[in-house]
């Protein structure tokens, strides 16, 4: 009876904290931007790893004499490696901390890239993409994770949705420079950006939600002070993130078996599916392998690749901007539509070329599509779902939870990205069909059970979701 009193008292105390008002939520401070900045280095280097398949792929098959089978292989092992990694991110971010997991990454990652620079066979080319694949599979996680525990919540979605932003430059590089660098001089770009992280770390404070769950009470202030301003008052955000984290640990602890709980259901439900539907409606394949559609539907790669590499950048920042005005479900459902009917146009352009109807058109009409496509991912589906990740899950789940979620995405990456060839030689219209009535799909999905999180704290979203503030209402 006196732990159930005592969760009550909890639980009340944090609902009257989040109904106060503190001027300090709103303050954006330059800590909170470098912080921010450091994280998404590791973004572009995924970005980078996601495009650099297109942007190497003649390159390599010609140097290292690799057969299709080869180099689909090559390309899947990225997301074969980031899956692995996604099993162990989790629980190192909570043993690590965010930055000591950050700190990991980078290693792997840079290990990954000189092996690729400097592959003398193709065995040095598959143990790069699968080390850099492992960082990035921490990568992954622990960005979005670590931006969303440390930036104001009206501000909180346009932060983290900058890890799209950056992804979105490092595949904009990779076709861009793909015209005129060759594959190993692509491959060292790719580590640049993990060595700046790493040294940019040791200048940026640790998540205090973390600092919270390891008991570091000082820490946690101290981490807060830097993030907020020196001279802000911090007294309610202490005392909002250390009520949420006592009440989730006398909860239950993180285990496997917390994910079957009832009141946790829903939102595993909306981690996996999001992350399902971000990999099975085509993403992967168009964007990792935009030169073979360029090639197949008789449209320059050169030119394709170029055109698309410049627009990578202004389509993304148009969701950084949105996502905090609009809000997620908008975005998204806009997102889902878009990519579903871009498919099925792509689909009909393949089918004109089979029929050998509008031939001067279809190649114009693929690009474009191509275009339409990757700006739709982008503005929702492209990040969105690792914003909403990073935020419905309690941190008594947040390490199973989140692994389970970025190991769903990444293993379904792998999938796509492994088939996608051989689903291109059998039809070409046929696997955009496949990809355009899965978007259709995604389309119900997010209108169905997507929840809003937009200007709601952590320990807000994470109430309304498990159900808790409905048990306190009937108290």
């Amino acid at each position: 009876m006196m732990v159930v009193e005592g969760e009550r008292s909890m639980e009340e105390g944090l609902l009257k904290l989040q109904n106060q008002n503190d001027a300090s939520d709103c303050r954006i401070t330059s800590c909170v931007i470098l912080s921010t900045f450091v994280a998404i280095c590791g973004s572009f280097s995924f970005g980078v790893a996601t495009g650099y398949t297109s942007g190497a792929e003649i390159g390599i098959m010609k140097d290292m004499g690799l057969s299709i089978a080869e180099f689909s292989a090559f390309g899947s092992f990225s997301t074969l490696g980031a899956a692995v990694g996604a099993l162990f991110s989790g629980k190192m971010a909570i043993m690590l901390g965010r930055r000591g997991t950050m700190w990991v990454s980078n290693i792997l990652c840079i290990t990954g890239w000189l092996s690729i620079a400097f592959a003398k066979d193709v065995l040095w080319l598959d143990f790069g993409r699968i080390s850099s694949g492992m960082g990035i599979g921490l990568i992954s996680y622990v960005v979005p994770v670590y931006i969303a525990e440390i930036t104001p919540k009206h501000v909180r979605g346009t932060f983290t949705f900058s890890n799209q932003l950056l992804q979105n430059a490092g595949i904009a590089m990779v076709y861009f420079c793909g015209n005129f660098l060759n594959w190993r001089m692509m491959a060292l770009l790719g580590a640049l950006p993990c060595v700046i992280q790493a040294v940019g770390l040791f200048f940026v404070p640790e998540s205090p939600r973390w600092l919270a769950k390891v008991g570091t009470d000082k820490e946690l202030e101290n981490s807060l002070l830097r993030l907020r301003g020196r001279d802000a008052d911090i007294s309610r955000e202490v005392s909002e993130i250390q009520l949420m984290t006592k009440m989730i640990d006398s909860d239950s602890k993180s285990s496997f078996g917390d994910l079957i709980q009832r009141k946790y259901r829903h939102t595993l439900v909306v981690g996996i599916g999001l992350m399902l539907i971000q990999q099975f409606s085509g993403s992967a394949a168009v964007i990792y392998y935009a030169s073979t559609i360029f090639r197949k539907a008789g449209f320059s790669v050169a030119i394709g690749s170029t055109i698309l590499g410049l627009f990578m950048i202004p389509k993304a920042m148009i969701g950084l901007i949105l996502v905090d005005k609009w809000g997620r479900r908008p975005l998204l459902l806009t997102s889902a539509f878009g990519m579903s009917i871009t498919c099925m146009l792509l689909g009909l352009a393949f089918a004109l070329q089979k029929m050998q109807l509008l031939p001067e058109l279809t190649p114009v009409f693929t690009f474009i599509c191509v275009t339409l496509y990757v700006a739709t991912y982008a503005i929702g589906v492209g990040g969105l779902p690792w914003v909403i990740m990073s935020e419905i899950f309690p941190m008594n789940i947040k390490v199973t939870a989140g692994s389970l979620v970025t190991l769903a995405s990444w293993s379904s990456s792998s999938i796509v990205t492994y088939a996608f060839n051989f689903l291109f030689e059998w039809s070409t219209q046929g696997t955009f069909y496949i990809f355009g009535a899965i978007g259709g799909g995604a389309f119900l999905f997010i209108w169905l059970l997507v929840p809003e999180t937009k200007g709601l704290s952590l320990e807000e979203i994470q109430i309304s979701l498990t159900g808790q503030s409905d048990e306190i209402s009937h108290m």
